[in-house]
């Protein structure tokens, strides 16, 4: 089993945005931090960059297998995946979905930004290396 959460940083909305990952698979923790490959976006792209950025990063070292257990405070990215229906953001979820497909089983959970910690730090990490 894996667990992966996920954030996104966004200095202005819309602004240069950090994504932030951690991965807790074999006992392990991988943290990933990065720059928005789109530089300037709002907070709720970011989320689902941050998706796709962490996904991607699964799908490339796992295998297809793993249950996969992805946590993330951010409502419209759960709700989207939930429902596979966002009225914004549906190009998105398409390329999130297609990741996501990778494996035999993703259970999504909305949890509290206080729950977050982790990804959250690393996503402003990766944001205040924008310059």
């Amino acid at each position: 089993m894996i667990k992966i959460y996920t954030d996104a940083a966004t200095k202005g909305n819309p602004g240069p945005t950090g994504l932030g990952v951690v991965i807790i698979a074999n006992h392990e923790q991988i943290q990933l931090a990065t720059p928005a490959k789109l530089r300037i976006m709002d907070n709720h792209h970011g989320e689902f960059a941050a998706a796709q950025f962490g996904f991607k990063y699964l799908s490339d070292h796992f295998s297809k297998n793993e249950t996969v257990l992805f946590y993330t405070d951010s409502r419209i990215l759960s709700d989207a995946i939930g429902k596979n229906y966002t009225k914004h953001y549906q190009n998105e979820l398409n390329k999130l979905n297609d990741l996501l497909q990778n494996f035999t089983t993703v259970v999504t959970q909305w949890i509290p930004e206080q729950q977050n910690h982790g990804a959250h730090n690393l996503a402003n990490q990766a944001l205040r290396k924008i310059k």
